[in-house]
C-alpha cells in the first residue's frame, strides 16, 4: 500500500473550495486562544482501499481490519499492529469504546469487533472493555474507564453542520440540547470535563460511506453517500475532524458543481481548538499522511 506524507497546505485547502483556511474555519469570529498546551503537529492518517466496500455495498471485514492495522502502525511508527495497541493501552486499562448507533449510518459492527479484539490482544481484559453510545452515562465500564476510543462515521448534521468525533461525546452530558446553540460551538467544552479529559487515546473517523448533504434534523438519502472507502485515524480528534470536513466540503463542491458550504458551518471544530484546547484545527499544525487508494481522494 502506497504512502504519501505531507502537511496540509493553504493551497490544498483553497484548491478544494473548503470552508477551511490557514488558522481555522473561514468566516467565523476569532475566538480567544486557549491556554492549554497542544502538540506542535498532530499526525493524521487517511487510509483508503477501493475494495473495502463490495460492489453490492457490503463491507469487507478482512480488508477493513487490514487498513486499520496499517493506520495504527503508521501513526505510531511501529513495526506491527500489536505493538501499536500496546503502546496506547496496557493490561490495567479499563477501556470504553464510544461508538455511534445513528440508524442510517452507524459505526460498523465489524469495526467495533476489530477494536475489541485488538485491545484483548494487547492485554486488556475482556471484562474491562465495552462498546456503547447512548447508554454510556450508566455503563460501569465507562464510569470507571481509564481510557477511551472514539469511533464514528462522518456525516452532515442539522444542528452542528457535521457529526464529528468532537460531537460524538455529547452523550456524556445529561442535557445534550444545552450544547446546540451557535451550531453546537461549545462541544469542545465536554472534552474538558473531569471524567473525560485526557482519557481519549485513539480517534477513528469512519469514512467508508460518508454523508455529505441533507436537509432537516433527521435527514438521510442514499443519493448523498458515496463509497469513499476510508478511515481517518489520529490521537487528535480536532485534527481528524478538520481533515474530514475538508473532504466533505470538496465532495459537496464536486456534486453540486459549485461551492456549496456546509450548513450550518461546523464552527465547533475550530472552537474545540481555539477556545477549549482540545487539539489542532489549523492546517499548518496538521501532518497528513495519505495511504492506499488515491483516486478521487478530494484532499
Amino acid at each position: 500500500m502506497s504512502t504519501s506524507k505531507n502537511v496540509i497546505t493553504r493551497r490544498d485547502f483553497i484548491r478544494t473550495g473548503s470552508c477551511f483556511a490557514v488558522g481555522g474555519l473561514a468566516g467565523l469570529p476569532l475566538i480567544i486562544q486557549a491556554s492549554v498546551k497542544k502538540p506542535d503537529k498532530s499526525r493524521v492518517i487517511l487510509i483508503r482501499d477501493k475494495n473495502v466496500i463490495h460492489d453490492g455495498g457490503s463491507l469487507q471485514g478482512p480488508i477493513l481490519e487490514n487498513i486499520l492495522d496499517e493506520a495504527m502502525t503508521t501513526i505510531l511508527d511501529v513495526k506491527d499492529s500489536k505493538s501499536a495497541w500496546q503502546h496506547l493501552f496496557n493490561p490495567d486499562d479499563i477501556v470504553g469504546i464510544k461508538s455511534n448507533v445513528w440508524g442510517p449510518l452507524p459505526t460498523p459492527k465489524t469495526l467495533e469487533a476489530a477494536l475489541r479484539t485488538r485491545l484483548i490482544n494487547a492485554g486488556v481484559r475482556k471484562e474491562n472493555i465495552d462498546i456503547d453510545d447512548r447508554g454510556i452515562r450508566g455503563n460501569p465500564v465507562f464510569n470507571t474507564s481509564t481510557a477511551l476510543i472514539n469511533v464514528r462515521p462522518l456525516r452532515t448534521h442539522h444542528w452542528s453542520g457535521l457529526g464529528t468525533l468532537i460531537k460524538n461525546y455529547i452523550m456524556f452530558v445529561s442535557s445534550p440540547w444545552q450544547y446546540h446553540g451557535r451550531a453546537c460551538e461549545r462541544l469542545g467544552h465536554i472534552w474538558n470535563r473531569p471524567e473525560i479529559k485526557d482519557k481519549t487515546r485513539l480517534n477513528i473517523l469512519v469514512m467508508l460511506t460518508p454523508l455529505f448533504h441533507g436537509v432537516g434534523p433527521h435527514h438521510f438519502s442514499q443519493a448523498y453517500v458515496w463509497p469513499y472507502g476510508g478511515l481517518i485515524v489520529s490521537t487528535d480528534p480536532v485534527a481528524a475532524d478538520a481533515v474530514g470536513a475538508q473532504i466533505i466540503q470538496a465532495k459537496r463542491n464536486e456534486y453540486f458543481k459549485k461551492y456549496r458550504p456546509i450548513s450550518p458551518p461546523p464552527r465547533h471544530i475550530e472552537a474545540a481548538d481555539k477556545q477549549f484546547g482540545v487539539g489542532n484545527s489549523s492546517s499548518d499544525r496538521i501532518e497528513l499522511i495519505k495511504m492506499g487508494w488515491k483516486k478521487d481522494i478530494l484532499i
